[in-house]
C-alpha cells in the first residue's frame, strides 16, 4: 500500500495534489510520502516481530537523503552504508555510529578509519587482506573493530543479472568454502572482533527459496566455526526483498520472510541483522514529470517527457519497469512508447505500452521511483540534478534543491594557458 491515490479525480500524495507541487517546485521532481515510508518501515518490522535479538539497517544507497534517513531514524533503524560518504550522511541524518554497518567490496584505507574514528557498529569484511588492514589499523588507535566475514554462498537469486551479488562470479563476498580458514587466520588477529558471518545474495528478490538455501548454507558454516572454537554471535543476512513494480508482481512479504528467516536461524543463538532498501522506499516515491510532445512514430507515437535517464537511470540500466500515469487520467487509453529528452537510444521509459491518454502540458507520474532514483542521477546532456520534495499530510518540503547546470559549472575551470 502507498499513499498515492486519486481524489475527485487527480493524482494526490496523501493530502497534497501533485499538480500543486509542480506549479510551485517544477518538474521534474522526485516526490515521496512520509506516511508510506512509516508504514513500510513498520511493516517490516512487524515481520520480525517473532525473532528475538535483531537489528535493522536501512540500505542508504537506495534513498540517501537526509530527511529520509531521519524519518527511518525516527522509526528505529540504523544505516547500512558502503561509503564514507554514505556514512556521513547517516551520521548527519542522527542515526547513532553504533547503530552502522559499513558494507561494501571496495572500503579505503581512509574509509575504514573513518569508521573507526566514529566508532561504527560493524564492518562486513569482504577479504581476507581487508581483515588484516583493519585489525591494524584498529590496533593502533588502541581499538578492537566489530567485525563479520561476508561469505559468498553461490546461490542464484533469481532476479536480473545486475543485481545479484550471490554466485561464483559476482564480486562481492568470499567463497563460502573457503571461509572457515580465513576465519581461522583472522579472528585470532589484535584489533579484531570478528563475530560472524554476512551474506546478500541480490535485490529485487520475487521468492523466499533461493535466500532459504543461502541461509542454510550460512547456518552450516555457523555450526563449523563454533565447532572449531569461534565466537559466532551475529549474522548479518543482509536485504534484497523485492517489490511490486508491476500489478502482477506478488513479492514475499515481510511476514513471510520473517516467519522463514525464524524457522531456519531457530538454533543459531546469534544477533540475527538486516539491510532493507528498495522494499522500505520504493513505493514511497515518484517520478513526477510534464508531457513535452506527443511525437508520432513509426509504429507507435512517442511521448515525449521532461524527464530522462540522467534522472530516473533503473530502465537504462537493468531494463526496469515503472508505471506511468496521467496525473489527470480521463479514463482514455492508447498505446504509446515513453522517452525523456537525452540524445540517447536508451531514455526510453516504456516501449509499446498501453497507458492514459496524455497530451502535451499534461503531468504524469513514474511509480516505484523512490529506490535508486534520485541516488542514481547525474547531469548527462548538462541537465540540472532533479529535486526531491518530501509530503506530510497536507504540507510539503522540498528536501533537495534542484542543482542548475550553472552551479555545476561554478565548480569547473578554464586554465590560464586556454585564455
Amino acid at each position: 500500500m502507498d499513499h498515492f491515490t486519486l481524489i475527485d479525480g487527480e493524482l494526490h500524495v496523501e493530502n497534497v495534489p501533485l499538480a500543486r507541487i509542480a506549479a510551485e517546485v517544477g518538474t521534474p521532481v522526485y516526490v515521496y510520502s512520509t506516511a508510506t515510508f512509516q508504514r513500510h518501515a513498520r511493516v517490516f518490522r512487524d515481520g520480525l516481530a517473532g525473532l528475538k535479538r535483531k537489528h535493522v539497517a536501512f540500505a542508504v544507497k537506495a534513498n540517501p537523503n537526509l530527511a529520509v534517513l531521519r524519518l527511518l531514524a525516527n522509526e528505529g533503524f540504523g544505516a547500512d552504508v558502503v561509503s564514507g560518504g554514505e556514512l556521513a550522511r547517516a551520521l548527519a541524518a542522527g542515526i547513532p555510529a553504533s547503530d552502522v554497518v559499513f558494507s561494501g567490496v571496495g572500503k579505503t584505507r581512509a574509509e575504514l578509519e573513518q569508521g573507526l574514528q566514529v566508532g561504527i557498529g560493524q564492518f562486513n569484511l569482504e577479504l581476507e587482506e581487508e581483515g588484516v588492514v583493519l585489525s591494524a589499523l584498529a590496533a593502533a588507535r588502541g581499538q578492537r573493530a566489530p567485525a563479520t566475514l561476508r561469505v559468498n554462498p553461490d546461490v542464484d537469486a533469481g532476479t536480473h543479472e545486475k543485481i545479484s551479488t550471490g554466485k561464483a562470479e559476482n564480486k562481492f563476498g568470499l567463497p563460502i568454502h573457503e571461509a572457515k580458514a580465513i576465519f581461522d587466520r583472522l579472528a585470532p588477529l589484535p584489533g579484531l572482533n570478528l563475530r560472524g558471518v554476512a551474506v546478500h545474495i541480490g535485490s529485487q528478490l520475487q521468492s523466499l527459496e533461493p535466500l532459504e538455501r543461502a541461509f542454510e548454507r550460512v547456518g552450516e558454516l555457523v555450526r563449523e566455526l563454533r565447532g572449531a572454537g569461534h565466537t559466532v554471535s551475529h549474522v548479518d543476512l543482509g536485504g534484497g526483498l523485492g517489490v511490486p513494480y508491476r500489478a502482477s508482481d506478488n513479492p514475499p512479504s515481510p511476514a513471510d520472510f520473517g516467519a522463514m528467516v525464524e524457522r531456519v536461524t531457530r538454533d543459531w543463538d546469534v544477533e540475527l541483522m538486516f539491510e532493507p532498501g528498495r522494499v522500505i522506499s520504493a513505493n514511497a516515491g515518484v517520478l513526477l514529470t510534464e508531457v513535452l510532445w506527443v511525437k508520432p512514430g513509426g509504429i507507435n507515437p512517442w511521448v515525449i517527457v521532461d524527464s530522462a535517464m540522467n534522472d530516473l537511470a533503473r530502465v537504462a540500466l537493468y531494463d526496469a519497469y515503472h508505471d506511468f500515469e496521467a496525473v489527470r487520467p480521463s479514463g482514455a487509453k492508447f498505446v504509446a512508447n515513453v522517452a525523456g529528452p537525452v540524445c540517447e537510444s536508451s531514455d526510453v521509459f516504456a516501449k509499446g505500452r498501453e497507458i492514459d491518454l496524455v497530451r502535451s502540458g499534461d503531468l504524469a507520474i513514474l511509480r516505484s521511483a523512490g529506490a535508486y532514483g534520485a541516488t542514481m542521477a547525474s547531469t548527462y546532456n548538462s541537465r540540472p540534478l532533479v529535486p526531491e520534495v518530501l509530503v506530510h499530510g497536507d504540507r510539503y518540503e522540498v528536501v533537495a534543491g534542484r542543482i542548475s547546470a550553472e552551479t555545476i559549472m561554478a565548480e569547473e575551470h578554464v586554465p590560464a594557458w586556454l585564455q
